[in-house]
């Protein structure tokens, strides 16, 4: 990857120019000539070393390379190209922590380059630092990246992984599908996908050579087709594992899951119901329970709500779809305890105050209603001044919002 010469670049070797070639007959004093001298010299030293550096590294001299790029930098700090490949010629050698501070000097001088951002985390995912690496993927995927499609695909691979460490497995299993769509089904990544939707972290990951191995692998296959919208042969492939490994912790979850995205909304309720049998404390199946009740039969989904909450009454998200529920179903007065918690939890997410409004409005508290709205309008304005791809809690085309790790369609 090349970054452009600036046009400042260009002025200061054109004004270093004219200075060596006035020469003596110059009216300068000694002095200025030698003031003048000390920049010029810089510039065509500059100029040499990073184009020999250039052409060693066209030419694959790797060793000979670096020195050179490092004198350049010495002379020209600002020179984000040497600083990218610098960056790149580290990485390649395993010096992480090097090609990280490479890196970092990219993103300073070229702040709108999106693969400087990427590359950055990918150096500090090798690193151990997961939390600013996937920052800085996420950064670079919003800012746009290069032509090079195993970029991309390298770039999503670890954030899918960040994102399943972190267990945030719903962004992790929309991370890891995008592969899919794009036809990249590495066993990597599909075991990674496997684990998403058995919501297993890396401590629970499959020990090699183990039936565990083979079972994940075949859950991440039958997700990467539904990702791709085949979904008779996702499903033809769930039943068969499912068949052979009934009481297998999360496998009803995960076949509940796919068959969501299949819009199979009776048959995932009735595997989330057997994952709850087969785990009498599941929670998360319970939660998606309740959200695919919401609005179509919220009776019937309150009573899950309510277990979510009593299992776990730290969930703030379980609060959120109970009050939610509440709400659907006139209790009002109930309602509003439930919502706070939410809002305390989440205060940024705009749809809260929404429901909020409407469930003081409902309760006579018309000056909390009013507030409550008029913060769910300032919450919606600001959003539009964010890009898409930034809007965390907000599904993109999904009609969807994301509290937590959890997703439901918003109250209207």
């Amino acid at each position: 990857m090349r970054f452009p010469t600036s046009k400042m670049s260009k002025a200061v070797c054109f004004v270093c120019l004219v200075l060596l070639l006035r020469g003596k007959g110059s009216a300068a004093t000694g002095s200025q000539q030698m003031q003048n001298a000390a920049p010029s010299r810089v510039t065509s030293n500059f100029a040499t070393i990073s184009a020999q550096a250039d052409a060693a590294r066209d030419a694959d001299r790797i060793e000979e390379a670096e020195p050179l790029y490092k004198k350049a930098l010495a002379l020209r700090p600002n020179w984000a190209e040497g600083w990218w490949s610098l960056g790149t010629i580290a990485y390649d050698r395993n010096a992480y922590s090097e090609a990280a501070h490479a890196f970092q000097k990219v993103t300073t001088l070229a702040a709108k380059n999106g693969n400087a951002y990427v590359m950055l985390g990918l150096s500090e995912f090798e690193l151990g630092r997961d939390l600013p690496a996937l920052q800085h993927l996420e950064k670079g995927a919003a800012l746009g990246l290069s032509e090079d499609a195993n970029l991309r695909h390298v770039a999503l691979y670890h954030e899918g992984v960040l994102l399943q460490r972190a267990g945030k497995f719903q962004a992790a299993q929309e991370t890891l599908e995008q592969l899919c769509l794009q036809g990249v089904q590495s066993p990597q990544a599909i075991t990674n996908l496997g684990m998403v939707l058995l919501r297993m972290r890396d401590r629970e990951a499959p020990t090699a050579g183990s039936d565990d191995v083979t079972i994940v692998s075949r859950i991440g296959d039958a997700g990467c087709l539904a990702a791709q919208k085949k979904f008779d042969a996702s499903k033809k492939e769930l039943s068969e594992v499912v068949s052979q490994h009934p009481e297998y912790p999360k496998i009803h979850y995960a076949f509940g899951i796919v068959l969501m995205e299949a819009n199979d909304l009776d048959g995932a309720d009735a595997e989330f119901k057997q994952e709850i049998e087969n785990n009498p404390t599941d929670l998360v199946s319970r939660l998606q329970i309740a959200a695919s009740m919401y609005k179509t039969n919220s009776a019937e989904g309150l009573p899950y709500a309510e277990e979510a909450v009593k299992l776990a009454p730290q969930q703030p998200f379980a609060h959120y779809l109970l009050g939610l529920l509440l709400l659907d179903t006139d209790d009002f007065q109930g309602a509003i305890p439930e919502l706070e918690i939410a809002r305390e939890a989440f205060p940024r997410e705009s749809r809260i105050y929404l429901a909020l409004g409407t469930a003081y409005s409902r309760a006579g508290r018309k000056q909390e209603a009013a507030r409550a709205r008029g913060k769910f309008t300032r919450l919606n304005e600001e959003k539009k001044s964010i890009p898409n791809s930034e809007q965390g809690s907000q599904l993109p085309g999904s009609g969807q919002i994301r509290v937590g790790d959890m997703q439901i369609a918003p109250p209207h």
